[in-house]
C-alpha cells in the first residue's frame, strides 16, 4: 500500500501488473482485467474462501465484482465443477466478500491518514483540491448535497468515493464524524488513491444498495477518473484453473 513506505512493490521487469493480466470469469466466461474479479479458493476443510487480496496458496477460480454473479456462482456451485472437488459454501458468500471488501478499502483509507497523505474535514479537503493536491476524495453517503456540489466546483475533475458512512469513516480514522477526506497526491503509479481506487470500483459491485448512490466517478457525474493504468493487458493462460 508509496512516499509513505512505498506502499507497492514495482512488478518485476517484463512480467505484466496486476492491473494488466487479465483472467476469465467462470461464471460470464468474459475476460476482464484482474482489479475488476475477486479470487477464490477451496480451503483444507473444502470451504470456499475468497482471496480479496489474490495471494492464498493454490489454485483459484475469478469471479466479476458483481453480486449477481458471484450468487450466480453459488447457486450452480461452479466452484465444485471447477475445481473437481466437493466445495462447501458456507452462509451468503457475496455478504462475505463485500463485508472484506469494504474492510479493505477503509483500511487503506486509514493507511493514508497515518503516512500523512490524507486532508479529513471540509476546510481541509478544500484546501488540498484549491491546491490541486488531492488525488481522490471520499464523500460520505451521508452528505449534504448541496455542500459536495460547492466544494466539487474547486476540482470538478478529482474522482470520487461515495461508499461509506461519516460513522464508518469516523471509525476507520479513529476521530469524530468524518464527511470528506482527500487521498493526496503522491506515490507511484497514483499510490493509495489509486489502491484505493481499485478497491473501492470491486466494492460498488458487492454494494447491494449501489443504485441508491453514485459510490464512483467524477463529482460532475458519470464514472470518469477509474481508470487507473495503461498499457496492453496480458491473458495468462498458464492456469486453467484460473478462470
Amino acid at each position: 500500500m508509496t512516499p509513505r513506505a512505498q506502499v507497492e512493490a514495482e512488478p518485476r521487469a517484463g512480467r505484466p501488473s496486476a492491473a494488466q493480466t487479465r483472467r476469465r470469469c467462470a461464471a460470464t466466461r468474459t475476460v476482464r482485467p484482474r482489479d475488476d474479479l475477486i479470487r477464490f479458493v477451496i480451503g483444507p476443510t473444502g470451504a470456499v474462501v475468497p482471496d480479496t487480496t489474490g495471494v492464498l496458496p493454490g489454485r483459484g477460480l475469478w469471479l466479476s465484482a458483481d453480486r449477481d454473479v458471484i450468487n450466480t456462482a453459488c447457486a450452480h456451485n461452479l466452484f465444485a465443477k471447477n475445481f473437481r472437488v466437493r466445495a462447501i459454501i458456507d452462509g451468503d458468500l457475496a455478504d462475505r466478500v463485500e463485508a472484506l471488501l469494504a474492510q479493505r478499502c477503509l483500511d487503506l483509507i486509514g493507511l493514508a491518514q497515518r503516512c500523512g497523505q490524507l486532508a479529513a474535514g471540509g476546510t481541509k479537503v478544500r484546501q488540498a483540491l484549491a491546491a490541486d493536491r488531492s488525488a481522490l476524495v471520499v464523500v460520505a453517503s451521508d452528505a449534504s448535497t448541496d455542500e459536495w456540489r460547492r466544494i466539487s466546483r474547486l476540482a470538478p475533475e478529482v474522482p470520487r468515493v461515495v461508499l461509506f458512512t461519516s460513522t464508518e469513516l469516523a471509525a476507520a480514522l479513529g476521530r469524530g464524524r468524518v464527511v470528506y477526506a482527500a487521498i493526496l497526491k503522491g506515490g507511484a503509479k497514483g499510490g493509495l488513491a489509486a489502491r484505493i481506487m481499485v478497491e473501492a470500483k470491486r466494492l460498488q459491485g458487492l454494494r447491494s444498495n449501489q443504485g441508491s448512490q453514485p459510490g464512483l466517478g467524477s463529482p460532475s457525474g458519470g464514472m470518469g477518473g477509474t481508470r487507473l493504468t495503461d498499457g496492453a493487458p496480458t491473458v495468462r493462460n498458464d492456469e486453467p484453473l484460473e478462470s
